[in-house]
């Protein structure tokens, strides 16, 4: 696992996963960094490791038991600590099944994907997760920006692959994953300066 230190942006750090574990490793490592009140966006396309990383943050939380998709249940509630010992409760939510396409006159995504999570209960775990809450939140990016202006956005980048004596493209399903974290808002900016320093 290596730290990007050449990011364009402060607020940012980049660190390779070369395998599945590292992967792990990398969720556990940015475990460590949370606590209660924490929204965390997961982002990046099918096969990228999203499933793995939420394994290895869970594993950093002390989850016991497995840590699959939500896919089918929306939101998965689990129990663990913080780095401090402290309870963590961790709700982590796939949204990639919210949103429709029957909308109500005037109805924008981003107000029917509320609309959704208003009726499964997650909107206020979003707006205002409690003290020893935290969100993991899957393909939810319009939820997060309308919902969470303080969280930390974690995107995994999938490598692609060059067809020989073809000018397409495919995401490969083997290879290095770069995982850019970036802080939204000021309670992240003391926190991503530690990850860049001790993450290695």
């Amino acid at each position: 696992m290596n730290v990007d230190d050449h990011s364009e942006s402060s607020g940012s750090v980049r660190i390779e996963a070369p395998t599945a574990d590292a992967m792990r490793g990398v969720g556990r490592a940015i475990a460590r960094y949370v606590h209660g009140g924490d929204v965390l966006l997961l982002a990046g396309p099918l096969g990228a490791g999203k499933t793995t990383f939420a394994q290895g943050f869970g594993a950093g939380l002390g989850v016991e038991g497995p840590i699959v998709s939500p896919t089918f249940t929306i939101a998965r509630e689990l129990s663990g600590r913080f780095e401090d010992g402290s309870p963590a409760h961790l709700v982590h939510v796939d949204a990639y099944r919210l949103g429709s396409t029957q909308f109500a006159p005037g109805e924008d995504v981003t107000s029917r994907l509320l609309d959704e999570l208003e009726s499964l209960g997650l909107d206020e775990e979003l707006e205002s997760p409690g003290a020893d809450t935290l969100v993991l939140m899957e393909w939810g990016q319009q939820m997060a920006v309308a919902l969470a202006p303080e969280r930390l956005e974690i995107v995994i980048e999938r490598p692609v692959e060059h067809r020989s004596g073809d000018a397409d493209t495919e995401l490969s399903s083997a290879g290095t994953r770069i995982v850019s974290i970036t802080g939204v808002g000021s309670a992240w900016a003391e926190r991503l300066e530690r990850m860049r320093s001790e993450i290695a």
